[in-house]
């Protein structure tokens, strides 16, 4: 098998699991496919390989980087501490052991809503801010999720560009 042809296939995996990581935060996310482009920018060595790295890379750090900033912003503008966030984070590796499949969801939501209580004292309140922290959530997975797809997006155009031009 053709070198180019095993790295091109090893890098789309990588490019799918790191836009399954964008939902799913166990798994890397944007940073994978930046590696993935880089890694076959490298190998392929041609116009859409270097193309491919430069708007695919951009993309996708610009996923990154708006996800993180419109949640923080988010949970800046509703004053919800990074310590309701990490408890959740941390009941949620929990519950991803506990509970096969959904635990991951389940722990986050319930660590985040009972930080949220004791930081509160008000259990409807600590709902409220919760279901503001997790939109906020929300909505950065969204947008980092479609511009990661925009960056696998643009290797696959480039795959086809470079190996139609081969």
């Amino acid at each position: 098998m053709d070198w180019e042809i095993l790295v091109t296939v090893l890098c789309g995996l990588a490019i799918a699991v790191g836009v399954a990581g964008v939902v799913v935060p166990i798994l890397p996310g944007s940073i994978l496919i930046i590696g993935a482009l880089l890694a076959w920018a490298f190998t392929v060595t041609s116009a859409p390989g270097w193309t491919a790295l430069g708007v695919g890379g951009v993309l996708a750090l610009a996923g990154l980087l708006a996800g993180a900033i419109l949640t923080g912003r988010k949970l800046r503008q509703r004053r919800i501490p990074g310590r309701s966030v990490t408890v959740g984070l941390v009941l949620g590796v929990v519950g991803m052991f506990v509970i096969p499949v959904v635990g991951l969801v389940v722990g986050f939501v319930a660590g985040l809503l009972l930080s949220e209580a004791a930081r509160l004292r008000d259990f409807r309140a600590a709902v409220s801010s919760s279901g503001e922290a997790l939109k906020a959530l929300g909505w950065g997975i969204v947008v980092e999720l479609v511009l990661a797809c925009a960056a696998g997006s643009a290797w696959v155009l480039a795959v086809w560009a470079h190996f139609a031009t081969r």
